[in-house]
């Protein structure tokens, strides 16, 4: 079995509320300490060296960094269902990085840094769907509603009126950057950016389309059946449709869309992972004498037989009444039971003789002090403002 994915801002050795700059930092730090070239006599840093670059991959993303936040790790490997997916960790630009750190590239005397420019993947959407404690226990089929883009009927994806095209950037001429020039004490630094003109696309629209407004796609309501496993928890990921999300850019795939589920709250249960967890009031008749009492478990109600003499807080182990695994339903937590001795506040003349009988035979416990009393132990008085 696979060891577990150890936690990004673990990784990277930052705080989850970190910025850009603190990760970048971070990363930094770790790419110059393990980097292969840097560590040829250890067989380890290869290791430590791409798991950082995982981890920065995703954490330097806003986007990649609020589905981590969101569903873990499971945002990026399909899990619950989600089919294929994730995306490719090597897609983060670690350019001018591995330039400040290593000298890669020639920034001076006419040299030219380049900028990304190619197919970028479009976002993921997080449609989050609540669903109750006993759906998240047995599992559940829901029909959800997302906004998505298509392409537009009307242009055909162009985003050109129709009876028009795109032209060609003049600024650009197509390629969707440009390189500028600028001086410095070193010499003349060529960098190459973004076109500004026509946004990278090498295209631009004199007559946008109306329907779309330039943009080739229209927003429509979509229905998809989403199965959410049996053990899911509150923040999971239940699926991944993969495709469906916003659209790339430059020629990029789609994103996906990625449900999670928000389990509701019960008011007798609570859960801890796999675990059920509950409170149950015992008669004081039962705790005394013993007998058979009902406990209600998400299965439903099971008959239980308390031992004689059972005191309160005693906790009761129901196993396989918990919360099935949500990787294998067959494999289920236990439930834990809390039994709280109830003791009678309101009883008949008849209830109590039976009590004060009870209490005679058992140790005469109501007389104690009394009792006490002819021994010569003195009697505590009452003191006003502590007794009521």
């Amino acid at each position: 079995m696979a060891d577990a994915k150890r936690d990004y801002y673990e990784v990277l050795g930052v705080d989850k509320n970190a910025d850009e700059a603190e990760i970048k930092k971070a990363y930094r730090a770790l790419a110059k300490k393990y980097h292969p070239d840097m560590n040829p006599d250890d067989p380890n840093a290869e290791a430590k060296f791409k798991e950082a670059s995982e981890a920065y991959a995703v954490l330097s993303d806003a986007d990649k960094r609020r589905q981590y936040d969101q569903f873990g790790h499971a945002a990026f490997d399909g899990a619950a269902g989600g089919g294929a997916g994730g995306f490719d960790f090597n897609s983060a630009d670690f350019s001018d990085i591995f330039s400040d750190l290593f000298g890669f590239g020639d920034f001076f005397g006419g040299g030219r840094r380049a900028t990304r420019n190619g197919p970028k993947r479009g976002q993921d959407i997080i449609q989050r769907v609540r669903i109750s404690f006993e759906e998240a226990i047995f599992g559940c089929e829901k029909e959800i509603e997302v906004n998505v883009k298509e392409e537009c009927k009307t242009c055909g994806g162009s985003g050109a009126k129709p009876g028009t095209s795109p032209e060609t950037c003049p600024t650009c001429k197509g390629k969707g950057q440009v390189v500028v020039t600028s001086n410095s004490l070193f010499g003349q630094i060529q960098t190459v950016q973004t076109c500004r003109e026509c946004g990278g696309k090498g295209k631009i629209i004199r007559d946008k389309c109306v329907e779309c407004r330039g943009t080739g796609y229209t927003t429509i309501k979509k229905k998809y059946a989403v199965k959410f496993p049996a053990g899911i928890d509150d923040g999971q990921l239940a699926c991944r449709i993969p495709g469906r999300g916003e659209p790339g850019s430059n020629g990029g795939p789609r994103g996906d869309i990625l449900v999670g589920a928000v389990v509701g709250s019960h008011s007798t249960f609570k859960r801890e992972g796999m675990n059920i967890y509950s409170t149950v009031s015992l008669p004081f008749s039962v705790a005394t004498l013993g007998g058979e009492i009902f406990i209600d478990t998400v299965d439903g109600k099971v008959v239980y037989d308390i031992k004689a003499g059972t005191p309160t807080d005693t906790t009761l182990r129901l196993r396989g009444k918990g919360v099935p695994n949500v990787k294998n339903k067959d494999s289920r937590g236990d439930h834990y039971v809390k039994l709280v001795v109830k003791v009678p506040d309101h009883l008949s003349a008849e209830a109590k003789e039976a009590l004060r009988a009870f209490d005679a035979a058992s140790g005469d416990y109501l007389n104690a002090t009394k009792n006490a009393a002819k021994d010569g132990i003195p009697k505590e008085k009452k003191k006003k403002g502590i007794f009521k």
